[in-house]
């Protein structure tokens, strides 16, 4: 096998060379704290013995921040340089793939591993390793940029994104319209670092649209087959849904939802325009009937609500726990329990710990009740970082049944489809479970990934809700002790 260009001594020397520029940016941050204007690029500041010190003070932070934003910038260049190094180096070691299906499997590992690494989603380690390889082979003016902090990480993905579709010609004029020393107008007048991301991402996009080789109506038809639909929970209970569709149909979708929404707007109606609007777009989505628009109805879909047993029977205001959306306020819960979801999953769970009580089979089939207490004990896909709902996950014997794995919950865990497949299509595999721990999962490189547990708590046990046990009085035994209580009595 031939050494990869990125592990030979040029490979290590520009990596050297990139740890280096980051380090002396430390240095020079660490220079500016200390009162040290020396340790600034430019011209120097007068020492004045009438200066404000308070003053100064404010100006060493600013000079530290313009400093920290450099040190990103590298920072997140040196990022990009390891992660399109390691991918270059996994090529070498494994070699081109015999075919499509081994070559996604690949894929899949290397986004998995720089995900565990970084602690990030695999949407987003997915991203990077695009991000990396388009900025180290097709963009190098615009990652020299970043690299010498004259432009922030988010200025480096506009030129990605903006980038993605174009032929290597067209990338090359867009980068030379605003990263080419020969430029005649460099970004109308602004260095690209000198714009906030938001109006370069314009200026970037316009020049896109004028000289992007395909016409837009190509262009769009290719949007319009990956319009989407996704969705993000929030805080407090909320969550967002975003549809990716035809600019026009969206407009519409708004224009319509706003009309519906004004049309139930009059003196007695105490909700915004705004929460009107949101509730006539529920309201449509789930079917209410036209005369109930502005009313959303309880969802008919399945869920699974955790819910403490006494929070639902209205003792305690404990939140309960929808699955794939988390945290809702009891109220929400007992509405589901009470006309929600056909097939709903109540789980109640226990009032000492938290946890649902141990379900139990041998045979190779698995119950519903014993599904059911897996996705309870897991919560989620056991992949590290992975959040995909419970109920759209699957159960995998983590030693098969056919070399003498049992189906008993030690030997379940749950993982998603795409991890599932990735079990069986690499080197990732999952390590054990216990009773009431789901299992971690080790790389192709031998490195750990522990469990994430469900962060369970005690419920709240109302007063005088259950019996409190007598327990009867120590007896004392200790001469010390028996001094010091007839001491008290006297």
């Amino acid at each position: 096998m031939e050494t990869s260009a990125v592990t030979d001594a040029g490979g290590r020397t520009v990596l050297a060379t990139a740890v280096a520029s980051v380090a002396g940016m430390v240095d020079e941050l660490a220079g500016v704290v200390a009162g040290q204007p020396d340790a600034l690029d430019g011209p120097t500041r007068v020492s004045d013995d009438d200066a404000d010190p308070l003053q100064e003070f404010s100006e060493v932070c600013l000079d530290g921040l313009g400093v920290v934003a450099r040190l990103e910038a590298a920072t997140a260049a040196l990022k990009v340089r390891l992660v399109a190094a390691y991918t270059e180096a996994a090529d070498a070691i494994e070699g081109p793939p015999a075919s499509a299906y081994e070559a996604t499997a690949q894929e899949m590992s290397r986004v998995a591993e720089v995900a565990c690494v970084l602690t990030i989603g695999e949407r987003a380690a997915s991203a990077l390793l695009g991000e990396a390889h388009a900025l180290t082979t097709s963009l190098p003016a615009a990652f020299d940029a970043l690299q010498a902090g004259n432009i922030g990480w988010l200025h480096a993905r506009i030129m990605v994104d903006e980038a993605a579709g174009l032929t290597p010609a067209a990338v090359s004029a867009l980068e030379a319209h605003f990263f080419g020393p020969d430029a005649a107008n460099l970004a109308r007048g602004a260095a690209p670092g000198d714009l906030v991301p938001g109006r370069f991402r314009r200026k970037v996009r316009v020049w896109r649209e004028r000289h992007h080789p395909e016409s837009l109506e190509e262009r769009h038809t290719k949007g319009v087959a990956d319009r989407r639909m996704e969705f993000s929970p929030d805080r407090d209970g909320m969550a967002w849904l975003s549809l990716y569709l035809p600019g026009d149909i969206a407009l519409a979708i708004r224009n319509r939802s706003t009309a519906l929404a004004r049309g139930l707007q009059g003196p007695d109606e105490p909700r915004t325009l705004s929460q009107l609007r949101a509730d006539v777009t529920a309201g449509l989505l789930l079917g209410s009937a036209n005369q109930d628009l502005g009313d959303v109805p309880s969802p008919k879909a399945e869920v699974l609500v955790t819910v403490p047993v006494f929070s639902l029977l209205g003792l305690t205001d404990e939140p309960a726990e929808v699955d794939g959306l988390g945290p809702v306020p009891p109220s929400v819960a007992r509405r589901l329990v009470a006309d929600g979801a056909s097939s709903l999953y109540r789980v109640l769970v226990n009032p000492r710990d938290g946890a649902p009580l141990e379900i139990g089979r041998t045979s190779y089939r698995l119950p519903e009740a014993l599904k059911r207490w897996l996705k309870m004990r897991d919560g989620r896909c056991t992949f590290p970082g992975c959040s995909n709902h419970s109920l759209d996950n699957e159960a995998d014997h983590l030693t098969a049944w056919q070399h003498g794995g049992a189906t008993g919950i030690s030997n379940l865990g749950q993982a998603c489809p795409k991890h599932h497949s990735l079990k069986h299509r690499s080197g990732w595999t999952p390590t054990q479970a216990t009773k009431n721990e789901p299992p971690g999962w080790m790389s192709p490189t031998g490195r750990q990934y522990p469990a994430e547990h469900p962060d369970r708590e005690p419920p709240l046990i109302p007063p005088d809700c259950l019996p409190v046990p007598v327990t009867p009085p120590r007896q004392v035994t200790s001469p010390f002790e028996q001094a010091i209580l007839t001491r008290l009595a006297a």
